[in-house]
């Protein structure tokens, strides 16, 4: 006499069970893939901005540091968005008619804040400082690209974090003297020369990254 553990009608289940094993390992790598990809990172995410900012012109043409608009880069943990009066220092005299600029003129007038889209967004659970990276030799362009090359500022890296921990882990190809961070287009030569003055610099300052997840997660 013959028993069964499970009813009959769980046999109909079978046919279900192998496509699911199946189908697992081929949604996985969907998954790994689509995690990587533009899409999920933002790699190349470039907003429509409320004014037609060049940073082509302004950082590249003009040669104006970094620092002049972003003020607290080097201070702070923040890198930040300047103030309208930061923009008319200038523009009070350059342009001052320009229907481009309009909502900057509006924005002295009343006191209301241009509201700029952020192009670099890190989740609320990661920490990022980033007077810490530059005060130690690494540059804008190694998380931002040439901005000073760009007409329209895109997200230029992943800012994942395997792609952070690979600079923890490997940080003498992305160091340079301290004093060059904001010579954007600066030759550093090629990988082998850059990782030798890269070592250089980071046992000099005794620079050593950390991988300990509380140092981004807090």
């Amino acid at each position: 006499m013959s028993h069964f553990v499970f009813p009959k009608w769980t046999n109909a289940l079978l046919p279900m069970i192998g496509v699911g094993v199946l189908a697992a390992p081929l949604y996985a790598v969907g998954m790994v893939w689509f995690g990587f990809s533009p899409l999920t990172t933002d790699v190349g995410y470039a907003p429509e901005q409320p004014v037609p900012f060049s940073h082509k012109v302004h950082a590249g043409d003009l040669g104006i540091d970094c620092r002049y608009c972003h003020n607290t880069v080097d201070r702070a943990a923040k890198a930040a968005i300047p103030p309208t009066q930061t923009c008319m220092n200038c523009h009070v005299g350059i342009r001052p008619e320009s229907q481009r600029l309009a909502p900057v003129r509006q924005s002295f007038e009343d006191g209301t804040p241009v509201l700029w889209r952020r192009v670099h967004d890190e989740p609320d659970y990661v920490y990022f400082n980033h007077a810490a990276h530059v005060n130690r030799g690494v540059s804008c362009v190694e998380c931002h690209g040439r901005v000073d090359k760009m007409e329209v500022v895109y997200q230029y890296a992943s800012l994942s974090m395997g792609w952070c921990l690979e600079c923890h882990r490997n940080p003498d190809l992305r160091l340079r003297e301290p004093k060059d961070v904001f010579n954007l287009g600066l030759n550093v030569g090629d990988d082998v020369a850059r990782a030798e003055l890269g070592r250089m610099i980071r046992e000099r300052h005794a620079i050593d990254p950390s991988t300990d997840c509380s140092t981004c997660h807090r």
